[in-house]
């Protein structure tokens, strides 16, 4: 039974088994035409278009309440991973493990058997998008990535390095629709000249602003905030980790999604939701105001000393939860680090085929070439006595040691939500009321300007850890109870 103010639209209500079949012979032998985002029967050869996810609120700016498709919904305790289907060609029962893969082939008949049907155990999502780049181009894209960071790259990873073994992956998210409404009230300040005065030996820059009272009011409407329903891909900040990779690879077409069919996945890998909507509306909730903080700079241009939001309202009138899988490419490789190891990333949106990744560093090689670097920037401060900035050779080896390596690990590397999410801003009410002239600013920003802040991060970061140290209390718990119970 639903909840007051809460849908579940049923996006799986035609699928009356497990088995998909081929509109023009009625194959169930049935694949993915890359190229061209097709279904194709591997008889007749037939292609047929995908099929869009029916029943879902469509015009966001009436979106009223709480929305969920079937596939959203929360993950069974209760539920199996291994569950049983009886042919509809031949009447024989197949048994089919959803934690490693969604179809199979019965046995007597060879008809391909697809786990359609949504059963509690976060196997099955809503919607699909297919695999738009075939695993040359991922290779291809992989190799030039890693290529370009050749140089100071581990000479085991050189040695080991290899695309043959990339893989297709299904990953896990929720897509979420936000009908909402904003109120934002602070202060801004437009600069209205910069001046430079000598005070001993020393020159000071000063800054003279008009300092306005700033309000900002509208409607937002967010379209399809992509977030991780995987708990580990979640884990963006472990150091161990570099999933940091995936998350930046986005966005992904998602307008382009088909209703889910286990067709899609045959001859790639898939990783199943183990999250809820509960464990994720913080995070959505955070990033959405992240969402309207930048949509409102676009009516802030004037002030080009940033903005101190001291009040920031915002009321969700409806929000539209889907289950997804979107697809990429995937390198991986462990570096050793004494006992510990790190799991290294290299990622291609398979749709867009934009690539990040994280390659294992020589550090002897970074240090030594970023001490010689420096050592010649002490010499240019001791030959250059008459620069006005000599000083700053002083830093050069310094800043060449951390732009390598954040060339290399990446590890900032993150989707920028807040910009490339898509969005529609109605009803805009501005008032701007002029304060006072300030003179005299020793800063080239307002201080405590916040209008270009993001806050879904360290968010993300604090939830994500509480949700694992649950899952390891549960799991610890779980385990007592099956060794009392073989006891």
């Amino acid at each position: 039974m639903n909840e007051p103010n809460k849908t579940i639209v049923q996006t799986n209500k035609d699928v009356k088994d497990g088995q998909n079949k081929c509109p023009m012979c009625g194959s169930t032998d049935i694949s993915t035409n890359t190229q061209k985002g097709k279904l194709r029967c591997n008889f007749c050869r037939h292609e047929f278009e995908v099929e869009k996810l029916e029943g879902m609120v469509t015009d966001l700016e009436n979106l009223q309440g709480e929305v969920l498709a079937s596939g959203a919904q929360d993950i069974s305790a209760s539920a199996e991973d291994v569950v049983t289907f009886k042919c509809s060609s031949c009447g024989a029962e197949v048994v089919l493990d959803t934690s490693s893969a969604l179809n199979a082939r019965c046995h007597w008949c060879r008809n391909t058997l697809s786990q359609n049907q949504q059963i509690p155990n976060g196997a099955v999502p809503d919607v699909v998008l297919p695999f738009g780049i075939d695993k040359q181009v991922a290779r291809d894209e992989i190799e030039r990535f890693v290529g370009k960071r050749k140089f100071f790259a581990h000479p085991q990873f050189t040695k080991e390095f290899t695309t043959e073994n990339i893989m297709g992956v299904y990953f896990p998210y929720m897509l979420v629709d936000v009908n909402s409404h904003v109120d934002l009230k602070g202060q801004g300040e437009h600069q209205v000249r910069s001046y430079t005065e000598k005070e001993g030996d020393h020159y000071n820059t000063y800054y003279d602003a008009d300092l306005f009272n700033v309000e900002r009011k509208f409607d937002l409407i967010i379209n399809g905030l992509t977030i991780e329903s995987s708990l580990d891909r979640l884990d963006k900040h472990n150091k161990e980790k570099t999933n940091n990779i995936i998350n930046a690879i986005m966005p992904f077409d998602i307008e382009s999604c088909a209703k889910y069919n286990a067709h899609y996945l045959q001859g790639y890998s898939s990783e199943k939701r183990d999250t809820n909507i509960d464990d994720l509306k913080e995070i959505v909730g955070e990033q959405t105001k992240d969402i309207a903080r930048f949509s409102a700079n676009e009516t802030l241009k004037e002030y080009d000393r940033g903005v101190r939001w001291d009040n920031e309202n915002l009321k969700v009138k409806g929000q539209q939860w889907t289950s997804a899988y979107l697809p990429v490419w995937l390198y991986s490789y462990q570096e050793k680090k004494g006992e510990k190891s790190v799991l290294h990333y290299v990622a291609v949106n398979a749709r867009t085929k934009k690539t990040m990744g994280s390659v294992p560093i020589h550090m002897p090689k970074l240090i030594a070439i970023s001490a010689f670097i420096e050592l010649l920037g002490i010499l240019g401060i001791i030959f250059l006595e008459d620069f006005r900035f000599r000083y700053l050779f002083a830093l050069i080896g310094i800043i060449y040691y951390f732009v390598m390596y954040a060339r290399y690990r990446n590890a900032g590397a993150r989707h920028h939500y807040e910009t490339q999410t898509k969005t529609k801003m109605n009803n805009l009410e501005k008032q701007d009321q002029y304060v006072r002239r300030e003179t005299r600013l020793s800063s080239s920003m307002m201080e405590g300007a916040n209008n270009k802040s993001i806050h879904g991060e360290s968010t993300s970061k604090r939830l994500v850890n509480n949700l694992i140290n649950q899952n390891g209390i549960a799991s610890a718990i779980k385990k007592q109870m099956e060794q009392k119970k073989d006891e």
